[in-house]
């Protein structure tokens, strides 16, 4: 397969706080910024304005994401809180005490009332904001921190999680045990996502052992080891529209592979320091790279020749 011919643009820059994560809207042209102040910022991404911006706590926030069906965003943070908020009014609806260290990631289920959170406390929690954020499963079997946590886009009631252990373990909700366990990196495990190419589904994962690698979700085996980073891999994802994996690192930069022949296609360096989060606008193939010094938004598009500037202990 030729190359893809990339046309990339670096089209706005924000210097801020050190960006832990970040969350498109599903809807509107928003995304969540978490920052490592404890901030948690609302931008537009088309008119490139802060539209909102809330103190949550004085720890730092690894972990938002949009309740879009109710107007809300959840964060989690390292005093081991998750809070809920009105996106609308700013207004606080909840928040209570969910783990014992810090909370890495927490995700929306796409149907039901249900968030799950994971924590260096080694847990993964189930909440029930129906049954008013009651936790009413706790998944257990990781022997280091639960940085990051991801459902599979086929099947709901299936999700997976990547550790420092070195594992990445696959789960159904309503069981304890999870169902299969990779591990293949030789280091901790930082982050991982799904992605479905023709009629399969893959996983990505991002270690300490400066890889990446896809996983062939039916034979639980590594299909390919993304190898070019200078450290550790800390964000993972593949693009909505374009065929792209994307991997952010502490080496400070992001590298575009190909996901059908993983050859690499473009390394970004926009000087802002360790790349800890990625976000992809699927209707505009924008991709938000959150950094120590702030973030970025990018512009991804096929085109005669790739352009753009060449992308050069305890986690933070």
């Amino acid at each position: 397969m030729e190359n893809l011919a990339l046309k990339i643009e670096k089209e706005f820059t924000q210097i801020s706080e050190r960006v832990k994560s970040v969350d498109v809207h599903p809807i509107h042209s928003w995304f969540l910024a978490t920052l490592y102040s404890g901030t948690v910022s609302l931008w537009n991404y088309h008119s490139r304005k802060l539209e909102k911006s809330l103190k949550v706590t004085d720890s730092p926030v690894r972990t938002a994401k949009f309740i879009a069906s109710k107007n809300w965003f959840v964060a989690g943070s390292d005093d081991g809180f998750i809070r809920v908020y009105n996106y609308e009014t700013m207004e606080k609806i909840i928040e209570f005490e969910a783990h014992k260290d810090y909370i890495r990631s927490v995700v929306v289920h796409p149907n039901l009332p249900y968030l799950i959170s994971t924590s260096d406390d080694k847990s993964i929690k189930l909440w029930d904001w129906e049954k008013d954020w009651i936790c009413t499963q706790i998944f257990e079997g990781h022997s280091h921190y639960v940085m990051q946590v991801a459902f599979n886009p086929k099947d709901s009631n299936i999700f997976s999680t990547a550790s420092l252990d070195g594992t990445i373990m696959t789960w159904n909700i309503g069981s304890s045990a999870p169902i299969f366990t990779l591990n293949d990196h030789l280091k901790g495990v930082n982050c991982i996502a799904y992605f479905n190419s023709g009629d399969k589904t893959y996983l990505l994962s991002g270690s300490d052992d400066f890889t990446a690698k896809v996983w062939d979700y039916e034979t639980q085996t590594c299909v390919q080891s993304l190898e070019g980073h200078l450290n550790n891999v800390s964000a993972v994802c593949a693009h909505p529209e374009l065929p792209i994996i994307i991997t952010g690192s502490d080496d400070g930069t992001a590298r575009l592979w190909h996901a059908a022949t993983y050859e690499l296609e473009n390394t970004l360096n926009y000087d802002l320091g360790r790349v800890w989060a990625i976000g992809c606008i699927k209707e505009l193939n924008q991709v938000v790279f959150g950094c120590d010094n702030g973030f970025c938004i990018v512009k991804m598009n096929g085109g005669d020749s790739v352009t753009g500037p060449s992308l050069e202990g305890r986690k933070e």
